[in-house]
């Protein structure tokens, strides 16, 4: 299931969120204010955030500049009151995704966290399947039949990211961005360990495999389409 994070200070408008995404299949966790969204990122796993601007603690700017320190790819959905064209081109600016002015239109609401998700390349179930193998985002198991392997974050995020996108070639530097998050200080080689370490877990798979391309980088591979 999809976890969708609302961090917004007005309660009703908080509540009534909430309620719309759940009614549409949603998991959703709530933040009064921009210190407690950023909590809750780093103590769960969030598909999908939904911001409001002005907030105690943190506005939304802060909130999204410090997300996009860390992770450039969740989505990111900015509510607000403010209407000027300057403000939402400094919210596309810090790294949201997409602008929602009030009152919202939850119909419309609706549609733009579909479509930003599938912009995003997030399965609506939050699991991927290759061959008879499942990936599942919720709990970073890798199912091979009724057998469950659980991995660290990164190694799963690496792996989902890999075969999320089969037989194309991603750049070291790609794949510390992507997981590791464009500003850390992690070198290239934390990739290769990392693909080490999966590929030994996953030796035996007859579903996938992950190739080295040299001088480039690496790709996940689906056993059929090689």
């Amino acid at each position: 299931m999809i976890t969708v994070l609302v961090a917004e200070d007005d309660k009703n408008i908080r509540a009534l969120m909430a309620a719309v995404l759940k009614q549409d299949g949603y998991q959703v966790l709530e933040a009064g204010n921009g210190k407690e969204a950023l909590i809750l990122l780093e103590e769960q796993l969030i598909d999908l955030l939904v911001v409001d601007i002005m907030m105690p603690e943190l506005d939304g700017y802060q909130v999204v500049s410090a997300i996009r320190k860390e992770n450039t790819q969740l989505p990111i959905i900015m509510v607000t009151a403010k209407e000027a064209a300057e403000d939402k081109k400094y919210g596309f600016l810090t790294g949201v995704d997409d602008y929602l002015v009030k009152p919202i239109d939850f119909d419309e609401f609706l549609l733009r966290i579909k479509a930003i998700l599938r912009r995003a390349q997030i399965n609506l179930e939050g699991r991927l399947t290759v061959g008879h193998t499942l990936l599942d985002l919720n709990s970073f198991c890798v199912y091979q039949g009724a057998e469950c392997t659980e991995l660290p974050k990164k190694e799963f995020l690496l792996l989902y990211k890999l075969l999320s996108f089969q037989n194309k070639i991603f750049t070291r530097d790609q794949l510390l961005d992507d997981i590791w998050g464009i500003d850390s200080l992690t070198d290239e080689r934390t990739v290769d360990v990392h693909i080490k370490r999966l590929r030994e877990k996953f030796s035996g798979s007859k579903d996938f495999s992950i190739t080295t391309i040299r001088g480039l980088g690496y790709k996940g591979v689906a056993n059929e389409t090689r």
